[in-house]
């Protein structure tokens, strides 16, 4: 399986770099097919133009991003200048509260190709 990643700019340039390595999203449908050795591929945006094609070395499960948080340093999650309250308050624009607590979340441990 192959699963895109829209990144914008400064998290795919850390992602180049191999700072981050771990993608977190919601476990809904798409993620629970989401298997180790599959394939993620990152497109920057906006063009999506240029991309990173990495495997899956390792899923974590947790019941929430709060939770996943406690367990990786911010650099390996998003951007290093951002605090872990910094970051959730980002996720919640995109995810719920009570989509969190239906799913739960997923931490996606990847490596470049």
């Amino acid at each position: 399986m192959e699963m895109i990643v829209h990144l914008d700019e400064d998290v795919f340039e850390v992602v180049e770099e191999g700072i981050k390595n771990v993608e977190v999203r919601i476990n809904d449908e798409k993620r629970k097919k989401l298997h180790v050795g599959d394939k993620l591929i990152f497109l920057k945006r906006p063009l999506e133009k240029e991309k990173i094609v990495s495997e899956v070395i390792g899923l974590d499960y947790y019941d929430s991003f709060a939770e996943l948080v406690k367990h990786y340093d911010m650099e390996r999650l998003y951007l290093g200048n951002y605090t872990k309250e910094e970051f959730l308050k980002l996720l919640e624009r995109f995810y719920s509260m009570e989509e969190q607590e239906k799913y739960g979340v997923v931490a996606i441990l990847f490596r470049k190709d």
